[in-house]
């Protein structure tokens, strides 16, 4: 995940985005309505194409070339490529550590997954762009779970819905996928048809 200086908050407004899609709570910062500074201002159709690439980008924190080329894989999978894309970048590890409530925002659910805090399936994972599937169990590792961090962390994230495509089981300290991560899943919107036309040209 590259280092982003800019305000969260400030990127969430320009992409159009609730701060909580990042795991920010609105409550506790100031906060404006998101695109509201944008409605003035007509778009051009790459305009509207490159913002939703940004979007996703700034989401899951993935730079260009990696995004490119979770691109050119789901362009190779059976379906609709935008579909294949959000199901591959829902898939990445950290993405799951915060899906499953054991990581306030992506970024630090990625610091956690490369201090090796969590195993699929028995095997300490560090590589916060690992792609889980179907059965894979994410877990905390045993020595991690008596630490003030994460009992801190699971108070606060106690009422995040977990996702469908999730089996969580907080008293294990872990979570099952049960299935691939679809659009419909998310908790933003997404217009991912635009991305495909953009990198079409």
């Amino acid at each position: 995940m590259a280092i982003n200086r800019e305000p969260i908050l400030k990127r969430c407004r320009y992409l159009g985005i609730s701060p909580m899609v990042m795991g920010v709570s609105k409550e506790s910062k100031r906060f404006t309505k998101p695109g509201v500074a944008n409605t003035r201002k007509k778009v051009s159709e790459y305009g509207m194409q490159l913002k939703e690439k940004q979007k996703l980008k700034f989401i899951y924190g993935v730079l260009e070339k990696p995004f490119r080329h979770y691109f050119e894989i789901a362009s190779k999978m059976e379906g609709k490529a935008g579909d294949n894309l959000v199901t591959i970048l829902e898939s990445r590890l950290d993405n799951v550590v915060y899906r499953m409530g054991y990581a306030l925002t992506r970024r630090e659910a990625r610091q956690l997954v490369t201090h090796k805090h969590f195993s699929v399936n028995g095997q300490r994972v560090d590589i916060p762009s690992y792609r889980v599937k179907p059965g894979d169990v994410v877990t905390l590792h045993e020595k991690s779970r008596s630490s003030a961090k994460f009992k801190d962390v699971l108070e606060q994230t106690n009422g995040r819905v977990v996702p469908l495509w999730l089996e969580s089981d907080r008293d294990n300290f872990s979570a099952k996928i049960v299935r691939a991560p679809i659009t419909d899943d998310l908790d933003y919107e997404t217009q991912t048809h635009l991305i495909v036309e953009l990198y079409s040209k």
